[in-house]
């Protein structure tokens, strides 16, 4: 395994919680993929629903669609997502962890998921765009090349998210915000929750695409995420934490659109990783906050130990 084995939860004072470690046989995947694609449909079909949030009213979310865009880095890893069956077996143990309500993840993923028969009464998120490859010239013009409101829907999904970065100097974010708007319009129609997830970027002068995480850009991401569509009904918000966790309080004020955090990059380091769960815990004090949705950095944390970086994000709820 790129990234450390998959260990079980260690608290302190305490014996080890039991963690549900899943072996995915790929073989077995490849197999009913080849001669019975159909289960998949009929896995979805079969799948206990919940409502979007419990009676604690808060989400944790797990999310694995960083691959459909290329992004398949882990820190210093380039390919630590790469391998399928243990990103799959990861996720089979993030998601068996008490107080984890879902995932968010692409098609190929939520397939997999479904034929494992792990995401009953779970929230499943469907993403939705995933063309603005990470790299590319393109990557702006942020095209919705993954799950359509329509599929969310057909699947019996619980919810969609997308991917909205603006650039002012960049005419393919102008495709992204128009394709963003008509995507949360046909959400709404199926009153089907939408997670926005708004950045300001801007290239750097070798090209590379970067979020503008200033209390300035933050705020005018989210009010201009707030007025898309015919109808915020249905629109939630997923924003990152400001460079200076101080000013969420006043860079939340900005909308009432019910929002959760999401957990971006978070370096290779144990205190990095301790760094990133300070950061979460104040801002999850906040009104309109609801919960975290969080991938690689509890996915493949600096020590290896899935269950215990889960187990501190809920935690923090």
């Amino acid at each position: 395994m790129r990234a450390g084995r998959v260990a079980g939860a260690h608290h302190d004072g305490g014996a080890p919680a039991p963690a549900k470690e899943t072996t995915v046989d790929i073989s077995a995947l490849v197999h009913t993929r080849t001669h019975h694609p159909e289960a998949i449909a009929e896995a979805a079909a079969r799948r206990t629903r919940r409502p979007l949030l419990n009676e604690d009213g808060k989400l944790m979310i797990v999310a694995a669609d960083h691959p459909a865009r290329g992004a398949l880095g882990v820190g210093g890893d380039k390919l630590a997502m790469a391998n399928r069956a243990e990103l799959l077996e990861r996720l089979c143990l993030a998601l068996s962890r008490p107080g984890v309500d879902g995932v968010l993840a692409t098609a190929d993923i939520l397939d997999d998921l479904l034929l494992l028969g792990v995401l009953d009464g779970k929230v499943v998120m469907g993403s939705m765009n995933r063309g603005g490859l990470q790299g590319a010239s393109f990557e702006l013009d942020d095209r919705f090349t993954g799950h359509r409101a329509e599929d969310i829907q057909r699947f019996g999904f619980d919810a969609g998210k997308l991917l909205l970065r603006i650039d002012y100097d960049d005419p393919g974010s102008l495709t992204t915000l128009e394709s963003t708007a008509r995507a949360i319009d046909d959400m709404a129609a199926r009153r089907l929750p939408v997670f926005v997830e708004p950045f300001i970027s801007r290239r750097t002068p070798e090209g590379k695409v970067k979020n503008d995480l200033s209390p300035e850009a933050v705020t005018r991401s989210i009010a201009i995420a707030s007025g898309l569509g015919g109808s915020s009904a249905y629109t939630w918000l997923k924003v990152p934490v400001t460079d200076n966790p101080d000013d969420m309080a006043e860079v939340m004020e900005t909308s009432t659109l019910p929002a959760v955090l999401l957990g971006g990059e978070v370096g290779g380091s144990v205190e990095e990783q301790a760094g990133a769960y300070e950061k979460w815990r104040s801002a999850l004090r906040l009104p309109t906050v609801r919960g975290l949705v969080v991938g690689r950095s509890l996915l493949y944390p600096a020590d290896g130990d899935v269950a215990a970086a889960v187990d501190t994000a809920v935690g923090l709820l």
